[in-house]
């Protein structure tokens, strides 16, 4: 369901890639594991998508671009259901035994045999149309703060509050479904520092000493985290001189931003000289990244990404799917950060923080 083309090798990671990157965060198990008898924390990861099916079954049902929406949807819900208890009885039944790419994988796969390629659409255009009518607000109460410390930090709070819209988390998308997100009010309402990986400090320090000349953003959902997060900071860095290239999915997964969605968002953040609220965006490129799940394996990314990634000097992986649950501890031949907000109770015991904690891990690399 990827690209037509070969997929190949993020360039960035560092060398050699099999002893040294593994896409994956949580080790569900260990090679002393009995192979055909599932983990613990196999269980409850299982367990985690299982209670997620209802509401991806609601969104299917209400997919008006599928003839028959409700019973496709019914099938939907059972076919995967029938899946995850597979894996709990053998781990090695579907391809197993399972990690979070997996999982994600199988529930993909079953939503498109049975036609469904974008549930979330109607809400996703809803978000976006909303978080659109904020930006300019947003970006000037940024562009007020003289403070350059403060105003980093600003936009930091601002990535971790637009990426609070995440449907993909069974309790975010009840309290969404119930009232929506206040995009300032989340800002405010973060959990206290220091968060559970905490490097802004550091990053700040560097922010103020050093500019990237490229900079790669992997990003994550649509609404108010492409738009209301990444783009004011996108937006600082090419007003400091960066170049920002933002990777963004080939293929409609949950709520995330896709490629295509997300040439028209900047289209309509442009004013009429084609900048983001004064600042020139000659300097801004969007790439494909290959990817059609939430998270992401950087053994598989398109060759347009690795062409424009080659000689990036900071990259950055956003969100909770393609920043901690994956690539948290990846290692690259460049600067990095991972940033994103722990939406799991599972991935914040892993960490040993509080649900809805934020992750800010910067990592330089000396040259």
């Amino acid at each position: 369901m990827e690209s037509a083309s070969e997929l190949v090798e993020f360039p960035l990671l560092l060398t050699p890639i099999d002893s040294h990157y593994r896409a994956c965060t949580i080790p569900y198990r260990f090679p002393s594991d009995n192979p055909r008898k599932p983990t613990p924390t196999e269980i409850s990861w299982i367990d985690l998508f299982l209670n997620s099916i209802p509401s991806f079954k609601k969104r299917a049902e209400s997919d008006t671009s599928v003839p028959d929406a409700a019973s496709k949807a019914e099938k939907f819900a059972q076919r995967y259901a029938d899946i995850l208890e597979d894996l709990k009885k053998d781990p090695e039944s579907h391809g197993g035994p399972p990690d979070c790419i997996l999982l994600c994988r199988l529930r993909e796969l079953v939503l498109r045999e049975l036609g469904f390629r974008d549930i979330f659409k109607k809400v996703k255009d809803e978000e976006n149309a909303k978080a659109i009518s904020l930006f300019e607000n947003v970006v000037q109460l940024n562009d007020a703060i003289e403070d350059e410390g403060k105003r980093l930090e600003n936009l930091v709070r601002g990535i971790f509050a637009g990426n609070i819209f995440d449907l993909g988390s069974a309790q975010l998308a009840e309290v969404f479904s119930k009232d929506g997100m206040s995009f300032l009010a989340s800002c405010q309402n973060l959990v206290p520092r220091p968060w559970v990986i905490d490097d802004l400090e550091t990053f700040k320090m560097k922010w103020s000493k050093k500019s990237w000349k490229k900079v790669i953003i992997f990003v994550d959902n649509s609404g108010a985290d492409i738009i209301l997060g990444i783009m004011p900071f996108a937006r600082e860095l090419l007003r400091r001189g960066s170049q920002v290239v933002l990777a963004a999915n080939d293929l409609p997964s949950i709520n995330d931003v896709t490629c295509s969605e997300l040439v028209e968002i900047i289209s309509k953040l442009k004013d009429e000289k084609g900048q983001l609220v004064g600042v020139s965006t000659s300097n801004l490129l969007i790439a494909n990244s290959g990817n059609d799940l939430p998270v992401i394996d950087l053994t598989r990314v398109s060759q347009e990404l690795a062409y424009l990634a080659s000689d990036a000097d900071l990259v950055i992986l956003e969100g909770m799917g393609r920043g901690i649950e994956t690539n948290l501890y990846a290692q690259f031949k460049c600067d990095s950060l991972k940033i994103g907000m722990v939406k799991h109770p599972e991935v914040a015991q892993f960490l040993g923080g509080r649900l809805y904690d934020c992750v800010f891990k910067y990592n330089e690399v000396s040259c």
